[in-house]
């Protein structure tokens, strides 16, 4: 019986570190076949080597998704490489968080540009094939803050309820093309998120309470593979994960 993951062309973005090189290295020794994009060029090299040497299959794009023609590229390069394109893990985020009052706007923008333009560009890249295919798969990260609303976090949460928005849209539009869409919202993840964080002290008390209750970014791959590999007519529409000690 297949897994519904072996030979899979899984395109990632944010792939160069945290949840999306976890789900990289996870998936690839599953057998997927994955496509990664980020930006830092020489991570994602890194990456492919560490992969390739361990018998998976990968290539990489270095991806801004927050400029379309370089989402476009990720995805046209997955299916120029491999033929087809199964599953886009949509990953990329920021979480500069910051009290309203502080008026970051640069960051603002920031979090809109990634958070939600670069959702619905990955979406714009991949579906075209997906319909051709009658198939595939839309996996979009959320956040436990994109179901509450917490001080500091207004934007990043409306981003993040965004994106499950957009994804609940998507769901029930693509019915006739056999695609799904599964929304994954983390809670507490050991990742870099927290260094995007630039409020006098807020980066030090966010990062302390990550450090001592996150999950490694690992678990968001067994979150993805779970998504993955159900039968085709199972459509997990949403995962919400937390630790175990997490209040919030």
């Amino acid at each position: 019986m297949s897994d519904n993951i072996t030979g899979k062309v899984l395109v990632i973005t944010g792939a160069s570190s945290g949840m999306g090189a976890a789900t990289a290295r996870d998936l690839a020794a599953l057998g997927a076949k994955v496509v990664l994009g980020a930006r830092r060029a020489d991570r994602l090299k890194a990456l492919v080597t560490e992969i390739t040497e361990a018998g998976g299959e990968a290539i990489a794009v270095p991806t801004d998704v927050t400029k379309l023609e370089e989402v476009q590229k990720l995805v046209d390069t997955a299916k120029k490489t491999f033929g087809r394109v199964d599953v886009l893990f949509n990953n990329a985020g920021l979480m500069p968080l910051s009290p309203l009052e502080s008026l970051r706007i640069d960051e603002w923008d920031q979090m809109i540009d990634v958070n939600m333009k670069g959702t619905l560009y990955g979406i714009a890249a991949a579906l075209p094939y997906m319909k051709e295919q009658k198939s595939g798969q839309v996996i979009n990260v959320s956040s436990v803050y994109g179901h509450i609303v917490v001080a500091t976090g207004a934007v990043y949460c409306a981003t993040k309820h965004a994106v499950r928005a957009i994804s609940e849209g998507l769901r029930q539009e693509v019915k006739d093309y056999n695609i799904r869409v599964t929304t994954i919202s983390p809670g507490a993840v050991s990742t870099e998120l927290t260094s995007h964080i630039t409020e006098p002290g807020l980066a030090e008390a966010v990062t302390e309470v990550v450090n001592d209750i996150g999950v490694p970014a690992s678990t968001m791959s067994r979150m993805v593979a779970f998504a993955m590999s159900q039968p085709d007519d199972v459509d997990v529409s949403e995962i919400l994960f937390r630790p175990t000690v997490q209040q919030q």
